[in-house]
């Protein structure tokens, strides 16, 4: 019989995956046949605000909560160092906070020093649309250029009527509309 901790633990993965957090979990064939740690999925959500500033962030609650309320709780902030002259503000996670003597993993990302992420999600809120992204090149491709050179878009869809643009690449747009990059964009609002 399982005691409480391990009930825990299977709930608890049992979440993350209905939330497309985790990406998958590998095991390994042991006498004890016991589960290697779950590999999470690197997310990264960047906003091009209406006031002048580009927020930009890993941790899906931050995000979602500069979404609804217009802020975040933690930050670090470089002024008049964005592209074209705009504040960059960085969400802070607990992970972050453990070392803030450190670049945060938003900064890491978005001052190229992070090369390869494994299992990625990504949005970036820009002009009033939502870009989504489910490869790591695609949103390099993206931030380099800013343009995305094949796309499905869905009109209306986002979450207040928003325009919702996915990025495809030449792979991925041989298979049409992206349904699971759409299904972890509608997941991702169920959060809480």
């Amino acid at each position: 019989m399982r005691n409480t901790q391990q009930l825990k633990l299977v709930a608890a993965l049992s979440a993350l995956l209905a939330f497309g957090v985790m990406s998958g979990c590998t095991t390994s064939q042991t006498t004890a046949a016991k589960a290697e740690a779950p590999v999470q999925k690197q997310t990264y959500f960047m906003v091009y605000h209406d006031n002048g500033r580009i927020y930009a962030m890993t941790e899906p609650k931050i995000y979602l909560g500069l979404m609804a309320q217009d802020e975040v709780p933690l930050t670090r902030t470089r002024i008049g160092a964005g592209p074209e002259g705009e504040t960059l503000i960085f969400g802070i996670t607990k992970d972050d906070g453990k070392h803030l003597d450190k670049p945060t993993a938003a900064e890491d990302i978005f001052d190229g020093r992070t090369k390869e992420v494994g299992a990625f999600y990504g949005e970036v809120v820009r002009n009033g649309r939502f870009h989504v992204f489910g490869e790591w090149k695609d949103f390099q491709d993206y931030l380099a250029h800013k343009e995305i050179t094949f796309t499905y878009t869905e009109i209306g869809t986002g979450p207040k009527g928003e325009t919702v643009i996915y990025a495809l690449n030449k792979e991925t747009k041989k298979h049409g509309r992206p349904v699971a990059l759409v299904e972890q964009f509608n997941q991702l609002r169920l959060v809480k």
